[in-house]
Order: C-alpha cells, then structure tokens, then sequence
C-alpha cells in the first residue's frame, strides 16, 4: 500500500510529465502548421494562442464535473496521449484528403489545449486531500512549469533532430501514457473494482496502439503522401528543417521540398543553366565561388564545368538533403557527383549566419534558396543579406539569386531587384520558361558598376558551345535578358518597398503572388 507521500509525489511526477508534453505538443503542432501552412512566425503565434485559450477553457470545464476526479483525471490522460501520439501521423496523412489542412492542425491543437487545461485543476483537486491550499497550488504549477522547461529543451535538443516529427509525439503519448498507468495502480483505492478493470484494460490497449501507431507510421505517411503526388514516390524524409520527397515517372525525377517543387530532372537545365553560366560569363575569371542553398548540387555541376574554377563552397542549412544527392546512387547521377568533387567543400550552416562571419573574399555568389514564403527565408533576401553578400565579394565579383517569377509574383521579382539595387549592385533581371515551375526569375548583380547596356554586350558573346550546355545557347540568352514593356500593374509594382530584416516586406509581397493563373 503506498503511502501518502509517495502518492503525492506520483501526483507530482505526472503534472511534470505534462508539463514537458504540453509544450512540446504545442510546439509540434506550430511546426506542423508552418510547414504546411507557412509564415512560421504568424502560425507559431496562431497555434501558442489557440492552445492557451483552450487551456484556459478546459480549466473552466472541471468546474462543472462534480463526480470522481481521479477518473475523469485519467479519462483526460489517456484522450491526450492518443490525440497527442498520433498528431504528426494523423495530419501528414489527412493532408492530402483536406484542402485545408490548417483548419486540421488548429482543431488539434484546441482539442489538446482543452484536455491540458482540465490536467492542472483536475490535480490540484487530487493533491487537496495530501496539502494545504497554499503548497497545493505552488507545487502543482511548480512541478508543471519545470516540465515545460525540460519539454521545451527536449524538444530543441533531442525531438526534432534525432526523432523527427514523426516520433516525437509518440514518445510524449508513452511518457504521459504511462504516468498515468502508474497512477492507475497506485490510486485504484479511488474506483470502484469495474470502472478500475475498464481503465487499465483502457490503457494495456492504447499501449498496443501507440505501439502500432510507431511502427506503422511511415507505412501511414506514405500512403498519404503518395495521394499527393502523381508519381511514384521513391524517397521521403522528415528533416529536422523540412519535409524532403523525391518522386519519379517514366525516366525523371522531381524533387519537392515541403510540398514545394525544387526542380525536376526533365527540365531543371533550363533553370541551373541560366543561374550559373551568364554571371560566368559576364564576371570571366571566378575563381572562388560561393554557393548559398544549392544542396541538389546542380549548380555546382555546372560551375565544375570551367577549368578556372579553384574553389567551390555550398553552404546548405539541410544536411539530410545534401547527403541524399551525395549517398543516393540516382540523385548523384543527375548531379554528376558534383558534391563529392575534391574543389567542393560542403557547409551544412545557415546561409545568413554564415556569411555574417565569413572572413574569405569570393568572386561570385549565387544564391540558390528556396522561394522568400516566411520571415526566415525573407532575411535571405534582405538588403542586410545583400550588404553582406557585397562586402565579401572581391572588387570586380559578382551574385545572382533565383528570384521567381516575374510574371505570378511580380511584386516580390520586383522588390528582390530593388532591394539588390539598394546594397549598390548593378542588376540585371532575367527570366526563362521553366517547364515544370512557370515562367521563372532571377536577379544577377555585379559590383563594378557595370551598365547594363554594357552587361548585355558581354553577355550577347555567350555560345555555349565550349560547356556542352543542353540548352542555353547564343540565342536563348538574348531571350532570357528581354522581358518586353513593363505594362504589368506599372504604377503598383513601382511603388515597391526595398526588403529588410526590420521590414520584411518581401514575403508579403510573394503571398500576393498570382499562382491561380499558373
């Protein structure tokens, strides 16, 4: 028979251990909607709010039971380690069904805020009968706090680079799964011997599905996903950064990144192409070259192509994703073994963070990062970023960075050019017709203040012909420099704000982007 204080502190051990799923769950949840909702900093808000003020309706809802607290306590256990467990599962896979996958995530994440919200006075109720009001409600919300530290801490440290999004929950569901089977045996003095069966057979039986849940949730998520796609899905990967699927039809390969299209092996000469070889040839002699995101190792494929070339470093925040094109026979064919290359050195870093503390002088920057959709990506196409990008550049270097598209989001085009402008580049936009993407942009920029009636020039020599290029020629870079009248929205888009990291006017910009018409 366990004493009272041994009771007390399992009642304490168990409002740690939900203190530590509490946060963490919250913090699934917000990283689930940005990465399929967006806007990280907008969704994180959303989701830490929701969850509050369900917590707070969850506290006013124990109000009203009067019946045994200890067993609507555990009925509230065991309904947050199922919902909690099964989040990630549940909403990867529903994802493809659910246009509106956010309405999902927010229902989730009310439902669990609810059932948090019922735990703490639930337990202030039990611990009553064991110590005064005054140390009931200090040590209760004392031990809850202290398990949102280590949740929090667990989550950074431990939950999302080594579990993943996948697991992370399921280890909280077993966490709270079975404090609360511990508190099932240690308190059973408070049910009657049927409602006791009922809960502990109850419990045996979400341990067998949380178990199942773990094993078979890759199983789940692919069979979601492959809904999602047209093709064949040959590889799928949650990294601690973004969700990475690789799928294939006939002979070709397509890469997506958080459901986001990268490139695909039938068309992605027509994007690399023009984003490595006009500044090769406008700058003539880069030497140390400087790659920010590229992880696909495309672009550094085509850089190995110029025997100048000494030096080639690309920084990709994902490791995950450049050891896929390094390790995956397949995906290294396409680019040519590039990242494995003695002249490559690979950077899994921040791209922002790294070139504030780079110290080396390159001659060229590209910038080849996914499409500006949050304030983080935002920041890498900033005017900081470009001021940055201009200081470690060598005298007569130059940068160019995909831009997207002039046409679906000319106002981002458009503010990604100016703001470039605003760091004292001389830029030259460009555009091509992508097949896979759209019609597709990119701002290229030199630091000697080249005209751009004098950049054409140069450029107007390009043949190609030495390169073996599949599909830029002398004739497809007059076209890629040619973008005709600006009738588009004239007056709206020359109104354009310059992009800073005080305001990040860039994102907002993309979100007006006219995808419907593409």
């Amino acid at each position: 028979m366990a004493s009272a204080k041994q009771k007390r502190l399992l009642l304490f051990l168990g409002l740690f251990a939900t203190g530590l799923s509490g946060i963490v769950a919250e913090y699934c949840y917000a990283t689930l909607s940005t990465y399929f909702v967006g806007d990280s900093v907008k969704q994180w808000a959303i989701i830490i709010s929701l969850m509050l003020f369900s917590m707070g309706v969850g506290s006013r809802i124990t109000k009203y039971f009067n019946g045994n607290v200890f067993k609507l306590f555990i009925i509230t256990e065991f309904l947050l380690s199922l919902i909690v467990s099964f989040s990630a599962v549940s909403t990867y896979y529903l994802a493809s069904f659910i246009e509106y996958i956010g309405v999902y995530i927010y229902t989730m994440a009310i439902c669990t805020g609810i059932l948090i919200g019922m735990e703490l006075p639930l337990a202030m109720r039990l611990n009553d009968e064991f110590q005064s009001l005054k140390l009931n409600v200090a040590n209760i919300l004392e031990k809850d706090y202290y398990g949102s530290l280590v949740g929090g801490l667990f989550f950074v440290f431990i939950g999302l680079p080594y579990l993943g999004l996948t697991y992370t929950p399921f280890v909280l569901g077993f966490i709270n799964l079975l404090v609360a089977i511990l508190l099932l045996l240690f308190f059973k003095n408070k049910l009657k011997v049927r409602v006791q069966r009922l809960l502990s057979f109850s419990g045996m039986l979400l341990v067998l599905v949380l178990i199942l849940g773990s094993l078979f949730s890759n199983e789940i998520i692919l069979h979601g996903e492959q809904k999602k796609y047209k093709d064949k899905i040959i590889f799928q990967e949650q990294s601690i950064y973004q969700k990475i699927v690789v799928t294939k039809w006939n002979n070709d390969y397509w890469l997506y990144l958080n459901d986001n299209l990268q490139f695909s092996t039938f068309d992605e000469p027509m994007y690399h192409e023009v984003l490595v070889h006009p500044v090769m040839h406008l700058l003539q002699t880069p030497r140390n070259i400087l790659i920010l995101g590229g992880g696909d190792g495309c672009a550094a494929r085509e850089l190995l192509k110029y025997e100048n070339v000494n030096n080639i470093t690309l920084v990709d925040l994902d490791k995950k994703l450049t050891d896929l094109f390094i390790d995956n026979k397949v995906l290294a064919d396409i680019n040519e073994n590039a990242l494995t290359n003695s002249k490559v050195e690979i950077i899994n870093q921040d791209g922002f963070k790294f070139i504030n503390e780079s110290e080396t002088l390159y001659d060229l920057i590209i910038v080849d990062l996914p499409d500006p959709r949050n304030v983080e990506l935002s920041r890498l196409y900033s005017k900081e970023f470009y001021d940055m990008c201009y200081l470690r550049l060598t005298p007569k270097g130059g940068i160019i960075t995909q831009a997207g598209s002039p046409y679906y989001t000319p106002f981002a085009f458009k503010c990604i050019n100016k703001t470039m402008h605003a760091s004292n580049f001389s830029t030259l936009p460009l555009h091509n017709q992508v097949l896979s993407m759209g019609e597709w942009g990119w701002i290229l920029g030199t630091k000697s203040n080249l005209e751009k009636d004098k950049m054409l020039k140069i450029l107007n020599t390009f043949t190609g012909e030495d390169l073996k290029t599949k599909w830029l020629n002398n004739e497809s870079v007059n076209l890629i420099t040619s973008f005709g009248k600006d009738f588009y929205q004239k007056k709206i888009i020359d109104s354009v704000q310059i992009n800073q990291i005080s305001n990040p006017v860039l994102y907002h910009y993309y979100e007006k982007g006219n995808w419907d018409t593409y």
